[in-house]
């Protein structure tokens, strides 16, 4: 899809094409699945995920339409967030970039709010949000930055670009990035296509260059 179209289709808003969950229509292994989410490690506190009548915000919503998919889903997110080798920063740099590249309102939502409690500045965020280069003086968020901006471009590294990466982060964190970059890909797809916007109340990113 070209960039334009993209936006285009991101430009519409629509109603949400899934019904949202309450907890207390679930069945048992949609039960299983909303248990594993909101009794997981993720913090409520710093993004919403759950409205005030306990159903689920964002991606997680549609996982509990298909439990045999949507848990082991929530799992690799569970991973993806607490037990990579990357830094707090290094991971939300690297998710920020996805959102970012696909326009994604809910993912940059909750993963700007994630990055500034993992020490992202202002500055940082500004150029992630609108496909600048940050300024990263660390050398290891650099290649993360540049490989994650690679994968979310092209679905693809160079050869050198491979070697670099695979140099400076090992080839286990490579094996992550990559995942991770497919995770919050698949994310991204997912609230485009069910029409899931930032929880009411909350302002959209603008993706223009210098808007707040």
């Amino acid at each position: 899809m070209a960039r334009g179209d993209r936006d285009t289709v991101l430009s519409v808003i629509d109603e949400p094409r899934l019904p949202s969950l309450h907890p207390d229509e679930l069945n048992p292994e949609q039960r299983d699945v909303y248990e594993a989410i909101v009794g997981g490690p993720r913090p409520a506190h710093v993004f919403s995920f759950v409205d005030e009548e306990g159903r689920l915000l964002g991606p997680f919503n549609a996982m509990l339409h298909s439990p045999p998919v949507g848990g082991p889903l929530q799992e690799l997110g569970a991973a993806l967030r607490f037990r990579t080798s990357f830094t707090k920063r290094e991971r939300e740099i690297a998710t920020l970039v996805v959102a970012a590249s696909l326009r994604s309102n809910y993912e940059w939502y909750a993963h700007e709010r994630i990055g500034r409690r993992a020490g992202l500045t202002d500055a940082e965020l500004t150029a992630l949000r609108t496909g600048a280069d940050p300024v990263l003086a660390d050398a290891r968020e650099r290649i993360v930055y540049e490989a994650a901006r690679a994968l979310a471009a092209d679905g693809d590294l160079t050869a050198p670009m491979y070697a670099e990466a695979t140099a400076s982060l090992g080839r286990g964190a490579v094996v992550e990035l990559v995942t991770l970059v497919g995770y919050y890909t698949a994310l991204a797809l997912q609230l485009r296509v069910f029409r899931v916007g930032v929880p009411e109340g909350e302002t959209a990113p603008s993706w223009d260059a210098g808007a707040s």
